[in-house]
């Protein structure tokens, strides 16, 4: 069908109700099947997983498509596509939350933590914790499947032109996560903290900036029939911008109120995440500061008090100021990309709004 879309409202009601009708079609089509199986607990979590979020895969996307051909008459096949980078993008959050073991994601229990409370009201034999980790592993690979399903089932014009970025995107994030949890504990090869920063750098592209952007943008303009030249510019955007929203995330992993990101209150140093924010403090930071910071990086038991040392140690190496002044920068460089490129005026509108959204945020 054709809608009403505002350019300068890129993530505005219309679009985010007809990517939730479009995720939860596709998961209703599902009941049947598991439903004969008895596994509808995989869709009653699927669901909760893909009830919310910021739907900026999805968006990218589409107003990626416009940029390349103006609004579609029909755009049910292009929603089929766009709403299945979110469950793509679930899926990658399911196993992430086991990875880091972390117990909420958007101010909710974690797919896995779900799973635990199923076992004990049920009663089941066995481990809880364990129970909760196979049921979750279980399901992100499940949507996955589904996210693959929902675009070979969409019928999207140009779809062979897509697939190339479709398969990279997924590669993509399996590979960046895998250095990502290579880098946490070590087995990278790099020694230097140079070294590490070199990491943390194709960290951020692969697990973030081309899975976030990059691709989703990429994606959009092939099935709107774009050039290569405009496909190419859209990948450049999507990168820079990529990069800048993961760097976003990694100022919200420190600073970020647990009561807007919906995560725990530091959670990257909790964590012991080596991000570019933190790799950046080490690397400035006097040695006694350095090693201070090192010392409460990932350490069991680290109280509100012992983050916000950490969080001051990372504000006083200067690095804070140093990373947002990437992210502004990265923004006005992203929309000069924008503005070279040969696309529509509603698709340059609408990913220059995107754009700022994706890094002048809270959460």
């Amino acid at each position: 069908m054709s809608r009403s879309l505002d350019p300068s409202s890129p993530l505005g009601a219309p679009l985010l109700s007809a990517i939730s009708e479009t995720l939860d079609g596709y998961l209703t089509a599902q009941e049947p099947m598991l439903t004969a199986i008895g596994a509808t607990a995989l869709l009653d979590v699927a669901r909760e997983g893909t009830a919310g979020g910021k739907r900026l895969r999805p968006a990218y996307c589409y107003w990626s498509y416009v940029a390349a051909a103006g609004l579609p008459g029909d755009d049910a096949p292009l929603l089929k596509v766009a709403s299945s980078l979110d469950l793509l993008h679930v899926s990658a959050l399911v196993h992430d939350d086991l990875i880091d073991a972390a117990d909420t994601r958007r101010g909710l229990p974690a797919a896995h933590k779900r799973f635990e409370q199923l076992h004990a009201a049920r009663r089941g034999r066995g481990s809880e914790a364990e129970f909760g980790t196979s049921s979750a592993i279980l399901l992100g690979d499940l949507l996955l499947m589904w996210s693959v399903d929902l675009v070979d089932s969409s019928g999207a014009p140009h779809l062979d032109r897509a697939r190339p970025h479709l398969s990279a995107m997924r590669a993509e994030v399996t590979a960046g996560q895998y250095l990502d949890v290579a880098a946490q504990y070590g087995v990278t090869g790099a020694v230097t903290v140079a070294e590490e920063l070199d990491v943390a750098q194709r960290v951020l592209e692969y697990k973030s900036a081309s899975y976030s952007i990059r691709r989703p943008a990429q994606i959009g303009a092939a099935l709107g029939g774009a050039d290569d030249a405009l496909i190419d510019a859209l990948g450049e955007f999507g990168s820079i911008i990529g990069r800048a929203f993961q760097l976003r995330d990694d100022v919200l992993g420190v600073y970020g109120q647990a009561s807007v990101t919906g995560k725990p209150y530091g959670g990257d140093i909790r964590e012991g995440k080596r991000t570019v924010l933190v790799l950046t403090a080490l690397a400035n930071s006097a040695p006694e500061a350095a090693t201070e910071l090192e010392q409460l990086l990932g350490a069991p038991g680290l109280t509100d008090d012992d983050v916000t040392r950490a969080a001051s140690l990372i504000d006083a190496s200067g690095a804070r100021a140093h990373v947002e002044g990437i992210i502004d920068d990265s923004l006005m460089r992203a929309l000069g990309v924008l503005d070279r490129a040969r696309l529509t005026t509603d698709g340059r509108t609408a990913l220059g709004e995107l754009a700022a959204r994706s890094v002048q945020r809270e959460h």
